[in-house]
């Protein structure tokens, strides 16, 4: 069957197509028809004579399958150390495998290559760190994603997600209108308590232009409120774009490139257009990875850079704790043992450890910051990134891979985990629900609304 009423071939582009994908719940029909489905031996094989670089090329060459990079793998250590889980057997198995083979691969190996990909792979790049060529397996994977979504092979979440962003360049069904009136109903919400609040809707020339996840405006809006105070508190010059706000990229996860390009150029324009001095995005590693990492080259910029300085908020954090912009109050610091998730996207592939290990200084009692084991640059996946929170085909896997996160945590001894980046955030809830381990979990911007000093011009008259 060449393509089937809900897997195929074609992106999601329409506000019907991914309302009738939606409806098919759990994606029953989506993986029975999967079963089912062509290999376009042709067009793998054209897309890799076309895509396929000589980087990628090399690392496939030059793996010595020394095993270096098997004990890098949370996956593989979790998992009894099973050899089919070592990084390099992984990607030399499933894309050195269709290369070989010149793109004659059959409907029973895309499928099983699809489960490596997402089940088997979080492209947490743990391992490219201890490889002693310096191969980018993340890179390796997100490549191999990319095929297997031109054929269709993606899990039915991912689909839906990268067809979200095609549709409403957000990876939630929230419009523009939806945006502007949540901004609207935050800062009059809010308001009593901060007077003069505001959340300040394309105003052009700021200091900063916030972007933020759409599952902050769809679920918790709050969150956006609490982003507002302390922009306000810190006295900050702002705006949020009413296009061009959402920062993330589900389509990254599902290796929809097309969609990529199309979603960050969106941001993109909102900087062009307001002309704002900097960009600082929420607690998102992957929203942050998208749009200030990867996203230059997705949108052709040859200098490899957005159109204007990006921050992921832990630095913006650190700068106005750091230049007095937000002060805390000393008696509401954190005064029990606590710990901090190192996200993958912000920590290991742009070096920020230093910039949160400075906001534990200012927010957590001195004594009561426990560092996981590892940590940094050398910590372990929260065990849901790269998309393996949300896809429920691989469910028990993702489960089962957040039992290293659990233990970590669990040595650490601390109660309250903090985790600026939402799929850490989600992974960690996640981990609670299914081992109930008895911790609580935490965004940076709740924690500090409660201990930051409120100046007295900005406080409510009695």
């Amino acid at each position: 069957m060449p393509e089937g009423k809900f897997c195929n071939k074609m992106p999601v582009n329409t506000e019907e197509e991914l309302k009738a994908l939606l409806g098919d719940t759990g994606g029953k029909q989506y993986y029975e028809e999967m079963k089912r489905l062509d290999v376009d031996k042709d067009k793998l094989w054209t897309t890799i004579q076309n895509t396929c670089k000589s980087r990628i090329r090399t690392w496939l060459e030059i793996c010595a399958h020394c095993g270096m990079c098997a004990d890098s793998c949370f996956l593989y250590l979790i998992n009894d150390c099973d050899p089919e889980q070592v990084p390099a057997y992984k990607i030399q198995s499933t894309l050195g495998e269709i290369i070989r083979r010149k793109g004659d691969v059959d409907n029973a190996f895309m499928r099983k290559t699809m489960e490596v990909a997402w089940a088997k792979c979080t492209c947490c790049n743990r391992c490219g760190m201890y490889c002693p060529h310096g191969i980018d397996m993340g890179i390796m994977f997100g490549y191999l994603r990319g095929l297997l979504y031109g054929q269709g092979f993606v899990p039915w979440e991912l689909k839906i997600g990268a067809g979200m962003h095609r549709v409403y360049r957000a990876q939630m069904d929230v419009t523009q209108e939806d945006w502007v009136e949540t901004c609207e109903w935050m800062a009059e919400e809010w308001e009593e308590d901060y007077p003069g609040l505001t959340i300040p809707v394309d105003k052009p020339d700021a200091d900063i232009m916030y972007t933020c996840n759409a599952r902050e405006v769809k679920h918790y809006p709050e969150d956006l409120a609490e982003a507002a105070v302390l922009f306000h508190l810190a006295g900050e010059n702002w705006t949020v774009p009413s296009e061009g706000w959402e920062e993330t990229s589900l389509c990254m996860f599902a290796g929809d490139w097309e969609a990529c390009k199309m979603q960050v150029l969106h941001v993109y324009d909102a900087m062009d257009r307001l002309k704002p001095k900097r960009m600082v995005g929420t607690e998102c590693g992957h929203a942050h990875r998208a749009t200030v990492i990867e996203g230059p080259y997705w949108a052709g910029r040859e200098d490899g850079q957005p159109p204007v300085e990006c921050l992921h908020y832990v630095e913006w954090v650190a700068e106005a704790l750091r230049e007095g912009k937000l002060k805390i109050d000393p008696a509401k610091r954190i005064k029990e043992p606590v710990t901090l998730q190192d996200s993958c996207n912000y920590i290991r592939n742009q070096g920020l450890k230093e910039v949160t290990r400075e906001i534990m200084s200012y927010m957590v009692e001195p004594g009561c910051f426990v560092e996981m084991n590892p940590n940094g640059e050398h910590n372990y996946c929260c065990g849901g990134g790269g998309g393996f929170n949300g896809i429920g085909l691989f469910r028990p896997q993702r489960n089962k891979a957040l039992i290293t996160k659990r233990d970590q945590i669990l040595n650490t001894g601390a109660k309250l985990v903090i985790a600026p980046c939402h799929n850490c955030w989600d992974a960690i809830r996640d981990l609670e629900e299914e081992y109930k381990i008895g911790i609580r979990w935490s965004f940076l911007k709740p924690l500090l609304i409660d201990m930051v000093i409120v100046p007295d011009h900005l406080k409510p008259k009695d």
